[in-house]
């Protein structure tokens, strides 16, 4: 495994566009949190983000992996770049050559995805950490520490969605169109979700359990919007007497859809580098 993962990481070293990229996508998570702490003081209106709880323990796990989890696309231009060079630079023809099996050659690319998955969730872990022992009103261990359910629900949804995009790296070869045909398919689902919801079953629950196997829905369905649980929200919400009913939690056979789309990813992309004539 380190001697897979030295061989991705060299290549890697000499990437401008990695550097940019994974620059961009841990400084801006950093901006948009030093920014929601920032107090504003703007025609006499004081305001801060902060004070609307959302850095409170335990709700800044949910609220940070939600909202970090749009950051993603940057790394995932990382994989499927990663991918895409190895055809243009010939790096996976000289692999192969220098003796490095297909199968190893897939469990390296995704060796390097689980790698960037837990830098990325032990970053929002700090980040939301350090957020909170400075913003929140509930600092008790038992506070802090509870809902990490979130944290691990953050690391499957990488871990899935950087092996599809590894997947289509392989599949269309060419950077570009593999994120083109990223859009589209998220396009696709959100077609038949929407045709599904309003003219075949128009039932959203009924509509929600079958949706919830199509492989973007189901890494989204790990970590909901948590908007609806700030007190604000609440609030309002009691004084028009509406009533927000949404289930938040992780459930376990989210996290296993998941993990079986993650598989059939890997393995899709170890069966079309096998059929392929290199």
């Amino acid at each position: 495994m380190l001697r897979l993962l030295n061989i991705e990481f060299h290549k890697l070293k000499y990437s401008r566009s990695t550097k940019v990229l994974s620059i961009i996508y841990f400084g801006l998570f950093t901006l948009i949190a030093l920014f929601a702490s920032i107090r504003f003081n703007i025609l006499g209106l004081d305001f801060q983000l902060a004070d609307q709880g959302i850095f409170n323990f335990p709700y800044i796990w949910h609220f940070n992996t939600y909202f970090a989890s749009y950051l993603k696309i940057f790394l995932a231009i990382v994989i499927v770049s990663m991918m895409s060079n190895e055809y243009s630079n010939r790096t996976l023809k000289q692999n192969l050559i220098d003796g490095m099996s297909k199968k190893e050659f897939i469990l390296s690319k995704f060796y390097t995805v689980l790698v960037f998955s837990v830098i990325s969730t032990l970053f929002i872990f700090i980040v939301s950490l350090v957020l909170g022992l400075i913003f929140s009103d509930y600092t008790e261990f038992s506070i802090i520490f509870s809902d990490l359910e979130f944290m691990l629900a953050y690391l499957v949804k990488l871990i899935g969605f950087f092996s599809f995009c590894m997947f289509l790296g392989i599949l269309v070869k060419r950077s570009a169109f593999a994120l083109g045909f990223l859009f589209v398919w998220w396009i696709f689902e959100s077609i038949v979700i929407g045709i599904l919801r309003f003219q075949i079953i128009g039932d959203s629950a009924k509509t929600a359990a079958i949706t919830q196997f199509f492989p973007l829905e189901s890494m989204a369905n790990l970590v909901k919007q948590p908007i609806t649980r700030l007190n604000v929200v609440q609030s309002a919400a009691n004084q028009l007497q509406t009533d927000i009913i949404s289930d938040y939690a992780v459930h376990w056979y989210q996290i296993l859809i998941v993990l079986a789309w993650t598989a059939i990813f890997v393995w899709g992309s170890l069966k079309l580098l096998k059929k392929r004539d290199l």
